[in-house]
Order: structure tokens, then C-alpha cells, then sequence
């Protein structure tokens, strides 16, 4: 049996299979790019006081600059934590933060002020303790 004998007697590929294979090829080189553009750099901060328990409704401010930080003016980003103790910043650039946390007469003073950089394009993760 020569190859001219396996070529004829292949079957077609029926033209609904044609289309199946061409859209799994779109979806699997196509979807990653889609991904990365959905996914923006993202900061998610659990607030909790010294016994580890997370705070309700601590006011949270990001710094781009320690400058800024340290006269407390110009925050990028404010929020409140939420029921969880946690607060989230989306569209954030790739780099460290400054973070003051108040809640009371609690606050982030001499632990945890800056957030080391961010990974663009990523959902980040901190926790601050207040006291």
C-alpha cells in the first residue's frame, strides 16, 4: 500500500469540523491577549488590629510619594474596608504605595506604611495591622 493508496482513501473533513478547529485556534491565540487586557493592576488590603481581627469601616489613603504620605496630601486612592475588613484599589500604576489607616484612635503608625510594588496587571494582596 503506497501513499497515493492512504490519500485516497482518507475521508473529507466535514466543513463544520473545518470551522470547529479554526475557532479553538482563534480562542487559544486570541484569549490570553484578551485576558491581560481585562485583568488592571489591582491592590486588595485587609485591615486588622493588633489580635488579628479585620476593621469594619477603617479609612484607607494610598501615596504615590513619601512626601505626600508625610504632609497626608495628594492620596491617589481613598476608601473604606468594607464587612470583611478589606478594601480594593483597581487601575493602580506598578509601583510601591504609601498607606495611612485610621479607624478611631487606631492607625497604621510605624508598621506596615508602605506597600512594597505592585505587579502590573495582577490582583495584589496586603494586610495592615492598626493599633
Amino acid at each position: 500500500m503506497g501513499s497515493e493508496d492512504l490519500i485516497m482513501h482518507q475521508q473529507p473533513i466535514p466543513h463544520s469540523m473545518k470551522t470547529v478547529a479554526r475557532t479553538l485556534l482563534l480562542v487559544v491565540l486570541v484569549f490570553p491577549l484578551f485576558e491581560a487586557q481585562i485583568i488592571k493592576t489591582t491592590l486588595t488590603l485587609t485591615v486588622r488590629d493588633e489580635l488579628g481581627n479585620t476593621v469594619v469601616e477603617a479609612n484607607v489613603r494610598l501615596f504615590e510619594t513619601e512626601a505626600n504620605y508625610t504632609e497626608e496630601k495628594n492620596p491617589v486612592a481613598e476608601a473604606f474596608t468594607d464587612k470583611k475588613g478589606v478594601v480594593k484599589f483597581k487601575d493602580l500604576q506598578a509601583i510601591p504605595y504609601w498607606v495611612i489607616v485610621r479607624k478611631g484612635d487606631m492607625d497604621n503608625a510605624g508598621a506596615g506604611e508602605q506597600i512594597g510594588k505592585l505587579e502590573a496587571n495582577k490582583i495584589n494582596k496586603a494586610t495592615v495591622i492598626i493599633r
